[in-house]
């Protein structure tokens, strides 16, 4: 459906490609509020796919979309997978209309999901699991998230991490080590 008021999407893998950053877009000009929750650098277990949402990053925040990105929970990190992260990582798929309907499923909102997967979920009728979904963004993922944000002059995005103290700004990828931000770097003008 339309969404009235309010989106709040899920992916774990979110690469909305120039499309898909359109159209949350035109959902956000018309003043409803959308939120996106998908891994960090620093919690993916796929670099290249982190590569692909960071395309669109400036775009949707710029367009009036919220990006939060999963801290880590971990520093455990697999041995020998140069593109391998926290063992923490995001992997629920689903998104909440108006806090009242619900899709929850296997499709991440990437082009695999779209062209090549088969993919599988259903859409609830629910407004109790759907206001949990907007709820959780509404309180407990602030916590367990960086926001990202368009810099104060506009030129770059910061990553905004809530602690006990108060508000922490990020200006480069928090908890991504070097090598790993030069690969993510490196992949990003690669056509893939």
């Amino acid at each position: 459906g339309r969404p009235e008021s309010e989106m709040d999407l899920v992916s774990p893998y979110f690469v909305p490609t120039q499309e898909g950053t359109d159209a949350l877009i035109a959902i956000a000009a018309r003043g409803v509020k959308v939120r996106v929750l998908t891994n960090s650098l620093a919690a993916t277990d796929v670099a290249p796919v982190y590569a692909g949402y960071v395309k669109y990053r400036e775009a949707l925040l710029r367009g009036g979309v919220r990006l939060f990105e999963l801290k880590p929970q971990s520093d455990a990190r697999p041995h020998g997978k140069v593109g391998a992260s926290s063992a923490a990582s995001l992997h629920a798929k689903t998104f909440a209309i108006d806090r009242s309907r619900i899709f929850i499923g296997s499709f991440n909102l990437d082009p695999r999901s779209a062209r090549l997967n088969t993919e599988v979920g259903v859409v609830l009728e629910s407004p109790t699991l759907a206001t949990q979904l907007s709820d959780a963004f509404d309180r407990g993922i602030p916590e367990r998230a960086y926001e990202v944000r368009l810099t104060s002059d506009r030129t770059g995005v910061e990553w905004i991490e809530r602690t006990a103290a108060g508000e922490v700004r990020h200006s480069s990828t928090p908890g991504a080590s070097a090598w790993r931000m030069v690969f993510v770097n490196l992949l990003r003008l690669l056509p893939i």
